[in-house]
């Protein structure tokens, strides 16, 4: 997770994360990607129900539900172990979340455990009682999906009224005071829309938006090809940044973050030593504090059937069971070899990401698109759009 407008727009300064200790559970949510202990924050896939029907989904999605769901009474002792593991954030995804009638109960149950609890839905279910409910019960955050302006949106999710719904959920979600934020899965068919979200923002006053890089899993496996070559990439970049800037400009200072591809650090830094020398160092400092990509260590995923995951991506791959054994002892137990080397990654990758000279910034990037694409974990992410050059300086 890079933080576009923390880095690029001078929000944040390497003593904001240091005046806290830089330990997870005393950092504010908008430092915490700085956390010096990676304490993970865990996604929990709390169900594979959904309502729509999308064509990137990374759980494979359903309509109907799976019957080893994690029960009620589990997932509050999952949350126990949690807590006292010290995990900062649980969110709770899906599937859609919302299509688990005891959603309010478990996040309520974190929020009181001393966590903070957030939830990634398609937003179309959120109406003004369920706003209010997840108001009440001290929920941080509502991610929201959408992937374009409402006719390409609609075609991703599967769904017609898929937008105008989503649109709703906005609008009950910041009429009960729930900060509220989008989510957009950049792609070919879809880059051309950004733009359009960022009008969005500013018309509906959104305060959040995350763009993710296309990660090649469950039925976004399908969709390798579909990824933006990487001069597209690199134009998307700039394009986000420049929006970001214009919003801090005028006095708009929306929180701007891109996922899912840590190349995006160095390529912000780079940029940003043409323009601004002073600040460039700065970032340098933050971005070697945020460590890159953390999947295994300082992100984690449980599946709705109790699967403990590296991150919500690597479903084909489980360290154990939480039913089994509590997810604090499957995360710290080396045994498993991918698990134990995802800890310390940059002693394993290969090829040009071994010789890369921003291999501490980005910390490898995402093992699993490599592994995606050419079967090796260790392989390059084929996603990193960095040229020859800008790696070896």
């Amino acid at each position: 997770m890079i933080g576009i407008s923390k880095l690029y727009c001078n929000t944040v300064e390497p003593s904001d994360a240091l005046r806290y200790g830089r330990q997870s559970k005393e950092l504010p949510s908008h430092l915490l990607q700085f956390s010096a202990d990676k304490r993970p924050v865990v996604v929990w896939n709390i169900t594979r129900r959904c309502n729509l029907k999308c064509i990137h989904c990374y759980a494979h999605a359903k309509t109907r539900q799976d019957e080893d769901e994690l029960s009620t009474a589990e997932g509050k002792a999952v949350i126990d172990d949690l807590s006292e593991m010290g995990a900062p954030v649980l969110l709770f995804s899906g599937g859609e979340p919302l299509m688990r009638e005891d959603l309010p109960e478990l996040a309520g149950y974190a929020v009181k455990k001393g966590m903070r609890a957030v939830i990634s839905t398609n937003g179309t279910l959120i109406t003004p009682e369920t706003a209010k409910v997840l108001k009440d019960i001290g929920l941080s955050y509502v991610g929201i999906s959408l992937d374009g302006m409402k006719a390409v949106n609609d075609r991703f999710r599967g769904v017609d009224g898929a937008y105008d719904a989503a649109l709703e959920g906005i609008r009950n979600s910041k009429a009960a005071g729930i900060k509220v934020g989008l989510r957009f899965t950049i792609n070919k068919f879809n880059s051309e829309e950004i733009p359009g979200l960022f009008d969005l923002l500013e018309e509906m006053e959104i305060p959040r938006i995350c763009f993710y890089h296309l990660v090649y899993a469950g039925r976004g496996s399908t969709l390798v090809n579909d990824d933006l070559p990487h001069e597209e990439t690199r134009r998307v970049v700039d394009l986000i940044m420049d929006r970001t800037r214009r919003l801090h400009d005028k006095g708009k200072p929306t929180e701007v973050l891109t996922v899912d591809n840590h190349a995006d650090g160095p390529y912000l830094y780079m940029r940003l030593l043409k323009e601004d020398p002073e600040r460039a160092a700065e970032v340098l400092e933050l971005l070697q504090m945020n460590e890159g990509n953390s999947s295994g260590r300082g992100i984690g995923c449980i599946s709705w059937n109790g699967e403990v995951h590296a991150d919500q991506f690597w479903r084909h791959h489980s360290f154990g069971n939480v039913r089994n054994r509590p997810f604090s002892e499957i995360w710290s137990d080396m045994s498993d070899p991918l698990l134990s080397r995802l800890k310390d990654k940059k002693k394993y990758v290969t090829g040009r990401c071994a010789e890369c000279r921003w291999l501490d910034v980005c910390g490898g990037n995402f093992r699993v698109r490599a592994e995606a694409v050419t079967g090796d974990v260790w392989a390059p992410d084929p996603a990193c759009y960095l040229t020859d050059e800008e790696i070896k300086g």
